[in-house]
């Protein structure tokens, strides 16, 4: 690992009075694959905005290729590719045309620019369709042309923001695929935000975001050893009189996890008979699982993603009844 690519300290956003991120400390080497990890609303999108000088940070600073994301905003622009959640392709152009433009903005030599489309859309699997209108492209075909054209002006740093919502888990592992590519043969640093617990496994480094802050940041496999037991899920017809249960019988901790009375115990396919065995209630059904990121959230936080997603679209919708009262 080299120089930092992206370097943040006490960075923080304020709309209003609400804090969207509360004082991020970050330090990405170059060639990394960083994730951000969190439910949707938790900062994630907000920060990398800051990253990207499209919006103007509330407190601290931060350094992306070596340029300041405030003072330096042209430089960094010039450094950076930038991948939406949301489709900014120019759907009634050609899939080429949409790339030359691109070029254009950002002011590619005019004659490295026919080489360059050829690479890039060879990459992503595109080059037979360069001359198809955007509008007949599926919904995976436009995310790897956006993927392609972050990639057109050779950035040092590339920002997917969220490169796979919304597609159907064959695409994603097919953009995922291309991101592997991507990385043996252009010498850039990648910064991603997902939701997706299984994409987050593609990451050399992983920040897992709540709320506004980083609350853990590790490799993948370090998150899932720092939780240490195994996850046991179980179904019964008493859910209420299973928690207490379990902490009479076995001194257990449980609550409810999607619908699910759970509790963490060390080597867990072991600890299942002794359950079946003492326990004073039918069991449904039973799951035992090695810990996860999913895990590793829920350890954090004391929520799923899932159910921290669900919250926070509640609190949107609570807030746009109370807007519309006014």
């Amino acid at each position: 690992m080299q120089h930092a690519a992206v370097r943040a300290r006490g960075l923080v956003k304020r709309f209003g009075t609400i804090e969207a991120v509360r004082g991020i400390d970050l330090e990405i080497a170059a060639g990394e694959v960083f994730g951000f990890l969190g439910p949707n609303g938790a900062g994630k999108s907000t920060t990398i905005s800051m990253l990207c000088t499209l919006l103007t940070p509330s407190a601290g600073d931060a350094q992306v290729a070596g340029h300041d994301v405030v003072g330096d905003r042209d430089l960094v622009r010039r450094n950076i590719g930038l991948v939406f959640q949301d489709t900014t392709l120019d759907t009634y152009l050609s899939a080429e045309r949409n790339l030359r433009l691109h070029a254009e903005l950002y002011g590619v030599a005019r004659e490295a620019v026919p080489d360059r489309i050829h690479q890039v859309l060879d990459m992503v699997g595109l080059w037979e369709r360069r001359a198809s209108l955007v509008s007949t492209f599926s919904g995976g075909m436009k995310r790897r042309l956006e993927i392609a054209r972050g990639l057109l002006h050779s950035p040092r740093v590339l920002f997917l923001d969220e490169p796979t919502i919304g597609l159907d888990p064959q695409t994603r592992a097919s953009i995922w695929s291309y991101i592997g590519v991507l990385r043996k043969t252009e010498a850039i640093t990648i910064f991603m935000t997902t939701h997706y617990m299984d994409e987050a496994e593609y990451c050399d480094r992983i920040a897992i975001m709540d709320q506004g802050r980083i609350i853990a940041l590790d490799t993948p496999e370090a998150l899932k050893a720092s939780v240490g037991d195994d996850r046991i899920q179980i179904q019964t017809d008493d859910d209420a009189g299973a928690i207490t249960a379990l902490e009479e019988r076995f001194g257990l901790y449980a609550t409810m996890v999607e619908g699910a009375v759970t509790f963490r115990v060390a080597q867990g396919e072991q600890f299942v008979p002794k359950l079946f065995a003492e326990f004073p209630l039918a069991i449904r059904s039973v799951s035992v699982s090695r810990p996860s990121l999913d895990d590793v959230f829920l350890s954090y936080t004391g929520t799923t993603i899932r159910d921290a997603e669900a919250g926070a679209a509640d609190r949107l919708r609570h807030t746009g009844r109370m807007f519309g009262r006014r």
